[in-house]
């Protein structure tokens, strides 16, 4: 039997998804459902005076309006409102709690009704009247107010000396915008009353326990009386790492009314939640002549809310790619009136990089040096802010493979130098980095004697691929079919594990697999050997394959093995933690090259080639990893020339709050992608040697494509998104 890891493997998920057959959270039937509209707020700051639900409870249909003074009891602690991933600093915030208003868009009242529309022509009768206070909600007039954040990094040397006495000296800011999530899956949670005060609750989550144990905690429930499932999820991406107000909506609705109820946001009132915060990144970097750095200095301003301190690591990357004697990094936060930020795919690395590597490719400009050449010679084969060498860095065979692959060697260096017909057209690259992380996940296997697995964990599949790899490592653990194995995954009274992001679930999952697969081979192992007549009298090296336990030439079949043990089934649970070795570095790499083509009239930019090259470990899906790199590159496209979310500051709201006007990359913006996985052994980071690729494929995109239309067209852009009025004088 061929293995199944390291291979193409299509999703075995993926005939329920085209067929219909995967439900939702909003999908979820439930006998005498209600459904949820909320009421938002449309100031920024103050306080509910008066809140009217007299006329929309008149309205045929419409079973009741809850409100901070018409509710079931919340928990009125801080701590009982943060979940497992809640910045450590503020108090999160509470739907429904009191009068205050924090942000525009903020949840004041919720509409329940027998059904969505009725709920919805409901909720535009509730009257509100509100005493705003003053507000605030722009970064930039703001700038002067920011407060340091403690970072992990120390400065190394004396960079604003170095700075100052550096031969060539590059100092610029550049600006990354608030960026929404905008997955196709509408945040929806149904909470599914029993009858007997427990709920089952579907929601929109990537991490069912987080959930579970958030609304336990904010209702002081028992464990046993909620449990939380996410089957499947239509994109998340970070703004489902943490529990989002439709689910404590939806559940508060079931407990007042002790009837299952529905709410799904629409897509407007998903700009309330979370969203990568805009960044102001002022980069300094100081050279010799030959392009050696002498001091590099990166300081993010960012936006956070005014009740929690939300940050990321936008500034640390630096260390990790490029050799430097003196280093400052720093990042601070403006405290606005907004929702607070979330987790956006890549956080941190995914705006500090953008910069460092746009600065990166101005400096080569200034030295005359390729831009390959320049990270080349300051290339640091080691982690110089913990001074470490990592666990495996190939990032000089991505250069290379990237650069052969996109043919860099004809790039012209001069701007506007290349040209197809009407169009400037433009090469530039960036370097991508990002962690290599593991957390402690469970897994449960049961095996029975007609030789199929069904494998569990409450890990969820955020459409990542999640179900694919547990059941390709259990099928070569096994020794079965992938299509013997089956998968359960996001439920919360499954097999412990945390949120999925960061890119840690693949390699933490699989190792969670894989233990329990072992502790199922042993016990195969001491049945065998107990049989009369055994082949396997004395295993050792035992191994499972195609359905037999084999050791030393001999095999027996799994089947005979339990019919002869009268056992019908080995169940077998391992949770596997990691020791943490902090001897080494754990990082994942990636070369990204980018081709654009600019109208020279209309400064219309479309990207047409992209090639990421990335060392990420041993790939367990070849399909799946590839398709994951795709999509990052897809979603660089749109940090570098599409997305942005525009706020009027005077009266502090989204103006954009939909995707006609929030821009995304479609179809015609996407031309020609090539993935390269650089074969990356590494034996330290784990024993499948597995890095992670969720967040690696976005990193740098962004950079590679801003440098291209520099190189196109000679201007610098430095405020993104990359439109074509910057370019157009």
């Amino acid at each position: 039997m061929n293995a199944y890891v390291g291979t193409p493997t299509s999703r075995v998920d993926g005939r329920a998804k085209v067929t219909g057959a995967a439900k939702y959270a909003g999908e979820f039937a439930a006998d005498h459902l209600l459904h949820g509209f909320v009421v938002a707020a449309t100031i920024p700051r103050g306080r509910i005076a008066r809140l009217d639900t007299s006329e929309a409870l008149k309205v045929k249909g419409v079973v009741d309006v809850l409100t901070h003074a018409h509710r079931p009891p919340l928990a009125d602690k801080d701590d009982a409102w943060k979940d497992e991933v809640a910045p450590e600093k503020g108090s999160p915030f509470r739907p429904l709690y009191d009068d205050r208003i924090k942000f525009n868009g903020q949840p004041i009242a919720l509409v329940v009704a027998e059904d969505w529309e009725t709920a919805k022509f409901a909720a535009t009768l509730v009257r509100v009247e509100y005493e705003q206070e003053a507000f605030a909600t722009d970064l930039e007039s703001e700038r002067g107010k920011a407060a340091k954040v403690d970072q992990p990094h120390k400065p190394r040397g004396d960079a604003p000396a170095a700075l100052t006495r550096a031969a060539v000296r590059l100092e610029a800011d550049y600006v990354i915008p608030s960026e929404h999530h905008n997955p196709m899956e509408l945040y929806a949670t149904t909470a599914v009353w029993d009858g007997n005060g427990g709920i089952t609750v579907y929601d929109k989550t990537q991490g069912v326990q987080n959930v579970q144990k958030f609304l336990c905690s904010v209702f002081g429930k028992k464990p046993d009386d909620i449990r939380v499932l996410s089957p499947y999820v239509g994109g998340a991406f970070g703004s489902g790492l943490r529990p989002q107000h439709q689910v404590v909506l939806a559940t508060l609705g079931a407990l007042a009314l002790k009837r299952s109820v529905r709410v799904v946001l629409t897509r407007q009132q998903m700009y309330s939640l979370g969203y990568r915060p805009m960044t102001i990144e002022h980069v300094a970097l100081g050279a010799k002549p030959d392009g050696t750095l002498d001091a590099v200095s990166h300081e993010a301003i960012a936006v956070t809310s005014r009740f929690e301190d939300f940050s990321r690591n936008d500034t640390g990357w630096a260390e990790q790619l490029y050799k430097s004697p003196n280093s400052r990094l720093s990042h601070k936060l403006v405290h606005l009136d907004v929702a607070t930020p979330c987790d956006m795919r890549a956080p941190g690395a995914a705006s500090g990089v953008c910069a460092l590597e746009c600065a990166m490719d101005e400096l080569a400009v200034a030295l005359k040096l390729d831009p390959i050449e320049l990270r080349l010679k300051c290339y640091s084969d080691r982690d110089q802010s913990e001074d470490l060498p990592y666990t495996s860095k190939r990032l000089r065979e991505c250069y290379a493979r990237g650069a052969e692959a996109f043919g860099w060697g004809r790039r012209n260096p001069a701007p506007r130098s290349m040209r197809d017909g009407k169009e400037l057209v433009g090469w530039g690259m960036a370097t991508g980095v990002w962690e290599a992380l593991q957390m402690p996940v469970a897994a449960r296997i049961v095996l029975t004697a007609n030789g199929h697995a069904e494998v569990s964990c409450a890990a969820s599949d955020i459409g990542t691929g999640t179900y694919t790899i547990v059941a390709q490592v259990a099928a070569d653990a096994l020794g079965l079919p992938i299509d013997n194995i089956s998968v359960r995954l996001a439920d919360s009274t499954l097999p412990q594990a945390p949120v999925e992001g960061g890119s840690w679930m693949a390699a933490s999952s699989a190792h969670a697999v894989l233990g329990a697969a072992e502790d199922i081979r042993q016990e195969l192992a001491r049945l065998a050997k107990a049989m009369p007549g055994s082949p396997l009298a004395d295993p050792v090296n035992v191994t499972l394959v195609d359905g037999m336990i084999a050791s030393n030439g001999a095999a027996v079949s799994i089947a005979d093995v339990m019919r002869h043990s009268k056992v019908e089934r080995i169940e077998k649970q391992k949770l596997n933690q990691f020791v943490e070795d902090k001897s080494y570095a754990h990082n994942t790499h990636s070369a990204v090259f980018a081709e654009v083509k600019v109208d020279e009239e209309l400064g219309v930019i479309r990207v047409t080639r992209v090639v990421s090259a990335v060392a990420a470990g041993r790939i367990l899906n070849t399909k799946t990893g590839r398709s994951q790199i795709m999509g990052g590159v897809v979603w660089g496209i749109g940090m570098a020339l599409h997305e942005e979310t525009v706020m009027d500051h005077r009266f502090g709201r989204i103006m954009n709050a939909n995707i006609a006007e929030y821009h995304i990359p479609v179809n015609a913006d996407v031309h020609d992608i090539d993935v390269i996985f650089v074969d990356e052994p590494d034996e330290r980071i784990n024993r499948l040697g597995v890095k992670g690729l969720g967040e690696i494929g976005i990193v740098g995109v962004p950079a590679a494509i801003a440098n291209a239309v520099y190189h196109a067209t000679g201007k610098r852009i430095r405020r993104f998104p990359i439109t074509l009025d910057k370019l157009i004088d």
